[in-house]
């Protein structure tokens, strides 16, 4: 007995080592693993042979020689579990039947992916807060890995857009509202929506991805009607406007009224809907004064006003499918139109028109050629009656009025400027107002900035009615104004309190040849800056070429006299010269006598000139006299001698040298021409011991240097 016991344990070790086996039948892998190493060596005895059995998961698995390999790189979305069925054989029975599992375990290896692109949505405007604008499962996006838990975060595009809508739950993509919809606000939102495999950004490995979300918000009927203009409180609201006008009393206006701050008008609150507005009165109809037009909210007049009175209107402007209204009010006035008067926005008009142009051609604005000149009068306080004011021209033939343009009415031959009064007048008031009209026909076209070119005109007789000639320059008037006499039977007017007239009408002006006083904007007439830029370049011109001519003719005169003034010696000049100041017209020219030679016995006294002697030429060489005048008469050695002791004062001219001398003319009448001279340097100089005249005065008389007063170059002074 107690043998079998090993004997039992020989008998079993036999038999296991006549079968197949493993030493593990259960594995964990991650899936993306490629690969690499055997999974598992298997026990074959030697007469066996051991083979997949069909139940293994196809092409997973190859057994080379004795040792299982994993054939594919598991994947956990495709195949969690993998199974391995061996199986040996002995020839064709098999021994035994062995299975091996292998769990494919789960990684964050795949994206998650959103359905769409881009959504777009419609969202209507009247949308309840808090309801759910789009489900979650049209939002949602998938992930492979099917473990993953997604996280969705909505971020704006739209500036202001996240305050309208928001997610309902950060692992809930379902879209709902917050905020009541405005479509005149933010009729389009674009939102991006982000989703992401991870709650944290930064944790590896993690997956993103994002889609664009577009709301389109569909207008709803949730405003009436508005009466423009509006004025807004908050942006949004409006303020609907109220309607003022003024008719005349005892008449009916032909067209609709004119009213402030503009005619009625509604339209839809709703921009975004715009539904078509129809206009009825609610009150203020009764009498059938007034009367509305349905589709153009137009106010007219059904009948006159006998006498001053306000009516009140109740408009009512209202959807065309009935669903939404609003009401206004209009205020209309009736008011006594006697002395109401138009009035012109310029008091002078200016156009320009070709010359030659015939009957019936257009005058160009000045301002803005080639468009035409129209001239319009307004009523201030009757805007209605603008359409009743008639235009004519009441002193020029050659124009005409055409309603408010300006049109030729006769063949223009003469080229310049042209005035002519316009009168406006209103046919149901019947007050009048009158502007001046300008109108410059040149042969050149005008410019395109505005500016005509103004030729020369000249005077043609026979020229058609209402042209003229070139006028005089006009009068001055003892308030220093200009007045102008007009043509018989013409006039113009002129502003209150001015004192000038305009020219008179269809009178050209050859602005080269006079100045015309034309009106300005204000009434008064004053000269255009260009004109005066005109005339100030021509009387430059003008005193320029007088200069020339002046400076020519004193130059050939008086050249040679001239010359002293220069800085350098020059040649000996004819001394003296005359101050025109003292000298009249009549008065005969003449120059002093020359000095005689140097002698040493006193010279002889002068003898007396004749008044129509002959001016003598002095000698070049002859010492210029002194400039100043002797405070006493000089005084000989010998004190005896008539030639020793001589008065400076005579009445006889005394051209000798020798002494000084002031000597009266005669011919002058009741002026005295007093002529100094003085003795001649030679003797000045010799006189020195025996007290001459010269001998006093050389210290005093010494300019700058020592140089006495007779030095040559010097002149005589006549007084």
């Amino acid at each position: 007995m107690g043998t079998w016991p090993p004997l039992l344990l020989l008998l079993v070790a036999t038999a296991q080592a006549q079968v197949c086996s493993v030493s593990q039948t259960f594995f964990e892998i991650e899936e993306n693993m490629p690969p690499s190493a055997p999974l598992l060596d298997i026990y074959v005895p030697e007469d066996q042979q051991v083979t997949l059995g069909p139940s293994s998961t196809l092409f997973a698995f190859r057994i080379q020689g004795t040792q299982l390999f994993l054939n594919i790189t598991p994947d956990y979305e495709e195949n969690s579990m993998l199974q391995a069925h061996l199986e040996c054989k002995r020839g064709d029975a098999v021994v035994t039947q062995l299975r091996v599992f292998v769990s494919v375990l789960d990684v964050n290896d795949n994206p998650p992916v959103f359905p769409y692109k881009t959504k777009h949505w419609g969202v209507p405007e009247d949308t309840k807060v808090k309801a759910t604008v789009i489900p979650e499962t049209e939002l949602e996006a998938q992930d492979r890995d099917r473990d993953d838990i997604l996280f969705y975060t909505l971020q704006e595009v739209t500036p202001g857009a996240s305050d309208f809508f928001s997610l309902v739950g950060v692992n809930r993509p379902a879209l709902q509202l917050d905020r009541s919809l405005d479509f005149d606000a933010l009729p389009r939102m674009t939102f991006q929506l982000l989703v992401r495999d991870t709650q944290e950004e930064n944790k590896q490995p993690s997956h993103s991805a994002t889609a664009t979300l577009i709301l389109e918000v569909q207008p709803a009927d949730l405003r009436p009607p508005w009466f423009l203009p509006c004025v807004y409180s908050d942006g949004h609201v409006c303020i609907q406007a109220q309607y003022h006008g003024a008719v005349p009393t005892g008449h009916r206006l032909p067209g609709p009224l004119t009213l402030r701050p503009g005619p009625i008008y509604a339209v839809d609150g709703d921009r975004g809907i715009d539904e078509r507005i129809t206009y009825s009165m609610v009150t203020g109809h009764e009498d059938g004064t007034f009367s509305i037009g349905a589709d153009s909210g137009n106010l007219t007049m059904a009948k006159s006003i006998p006498s001053p009175q306000t009516f009140v209107l109740t408009v009512k402007g209202e959807q065309a499918d009935g669903a939404r209204y609003s009401v206004t009010q209009v205020t209309v006035e009736a008011v006594d139109a006697n002395g109401s008067l138009p009035r012109f926005p310029e008091s002078l008009y200016r156009g320009t028109v070709a010359l030659g142009s015939g009957p019936g051609v257009a005058v160009q604005d000045a301002a803005a050629p080639p468009q035409p000149l129209r001239i319009r009068a307004q009523d201030p306080e009757f805007p209605d009656l603008n359409s009743a004011i008639t235009y004519r021209i009441t002193n020029n033939s050659n124009f005409r009025m055409d309603g408010e343009a300006v049109l030729t009415n006769a063949l223009l031959t003469q080229a310049g400027v042209f005035y002519a009064e316009v009168e406006a007048t209103n046919t149901v008031t019947s007050g009048t107002a009158t502007t001046v009209l300008e109108v410059q026909v040149s042969e050149q076209e005008p410019s395109p900035t505005g500016t005509t070119l103004r030729p020369p005109t000249s005077s043609m007789p026979g020229g058609p009615p209402g042209m003229g000639t070139s006028p005089s320059p006009p009068s001055a008037s003892p308030g220093g104004s200009s007045a102008q006499t007009s043509k018989p039977g013409t006039s113009l007017p002129t502003s209150p309190g001015s004192s000038r007239n305009p020219w008179p009408s269809g009178t050209p002006v050859n602005e080269e040849s006079s100045i015309a006083v034309k009106p300005n904007s204000n009434g008064d007439g004053r000269f255009s800056t260009a004109e005066m830029a005109v005339l100030g370049g021509v009387l430059g011109a003008l005193l320029l070429l007088a200069l020339i001519a002046l400076a020519v003719l004193v130059h050939k005169h008086y050249g040679h006299r001239l010359k002293c003034c220069s800085g350098k010696a020059l040649e000996p000049q004819p001394q003296g010269f005359d101050n025109k100041a003292f000298l009249t017209k009549d008065e005969a020219n003449w120059a002093p006598a020359p000095s005689p030679p140097p002698s040493p016995a006193p010279p002889a006294p002068p003898k007396p000139a004749p008044p129509d002697a002959e001016p003598q030429e002095p000698s070049p060489h002859s010492p210029a006299p002194s400039h100043r005048v002797p405070e006493s008469p000089a005084v000989a050695p010998d004190g005896g001698s008539p030639a020793a002791v001589r008065s400076i004062l005579t009445k006889e001219r005394r051209p000798e040298g020798g002494y000084k001398a002031v000597w009266f003319g005669e011919d002058i009448g009741a002026e005295a021409d007093v002529v100094v001279l003085n003795t001649p340097g030679s003797e000045v100089d010799g006189a020195g011991d025996s007290g001459s005249e010269g001998s006093g005065d050389k210290g005093a008389d010494a300019g700058p240097g020592g140089r006495g007063q007779d030095a040559p170059g010097t002149d005589s002074i006549y007084f």
